[in-house]
């Protein structure tokens, strides 16, 4: 198997159709689902990635210990989105502990670095959808829709579900701002100046006023980031935990 890199954020040779699992994952409740439908090779050294999907795509994983625990995992998630080499996916267990801390990993990840964030209920849970996001890339890794360029098509319709419901958009106003800021982060980045040159100064108001308030409080993505919609889980539903609502 070829070496990761020394910082941990360089592409890994991944055999097609296996997984590349940090060493610390061995006997977990998440690798032992994915075992027998999925070939998990483990590898030391791998941090700040828990797993690669591809050479070049990986999954960041925070545990609900690690939300629990306070900011730690954002050093990790810094190191991937600053590498150039690396397309990093975030899984977070989202349970009835971890959900008030979820709001702020969700801001962290989607908004200031315009990360991928799946959250899930369990491990199992994670395992489903790791098996999945495999097999979508193994059998047409360019529709896989976490694994594309950042840059959205307008004709997404998770894309433009989730913009349409930005106060002051709509259906007619949505497609108009995609085509002007193709990403969520682009969007929420925009000036005044910008919106009203798109939407006229009334909507652009509503629009940057949302923006300009605590994410957690208005989001209407919670599962979502530009790029693609979460998929839905079709390994074992019976044995996704129900604790997070």
């Amino acid at each position: 198997m070829e070496s990761n890199p020394p910082d941990g954020t360089g592409p890994m040779h991944v055999p097609f159709g296996h997984i590349v699992a940090n060493e610390k994952w061995r006997g977990s409740q998440l690798a032992q689902g994915m075992q027998g439908k999925i070939k998990l090779v483990f590898e030391d050294g791998l941090t700040p990635v828990d797993f690669y999907l591809s050479s070049k795509s990986c999954i960041l994983y925070i545990t609900e210990a690690e939300l629990v625990a306070g900011n730690g995992y954002r050093k990790r998630l810094v190191r991937v989105r600053n590498s150039n080499k690396l397309q990093g996916i975030v899984v977070v267990e989202k349970t009835q502990m971890s959900e008030q801390y979820f709001p702020a990993v969700q801001k962290f990840t989607v908004l200031d670095l315009g990360m991928v964030l799946l959250p899930v209920a369990s491990q199992m849970e994670a395992s489903c959808l790791i098996i999945q996001l495999v097999q979508e890339q193994t059998r047409e890794p360019s529709k896989n829709p976490f694994l594309r360029k950042k840059r959205a098509l307008v004709s997404e319709p998770a894309l433009l579900r989730s913009v349409q419901q930005i106060p002051g958009v709509g259906k007619v106003k949505a497609p108009l701002l995609l085509q002007r800021f193709p990403s969520i982060q682009q969007l929420s980045n925009a000036s005044l100046r910008e919106l009203e040159a798109v939407v006229g100064p009334a909507a652009a108001q509503r629009i940057h006023a949302f923006f300009s308030q605590p994410r957690h409080q208005h989001s209407p993505w919670s599962m979502w980031h530009p790029g693609g919609s979460r998929p839905s889980s079709q390994c074992h539903p019976g044995q996704s935990s129900s604790a997070s609502s």
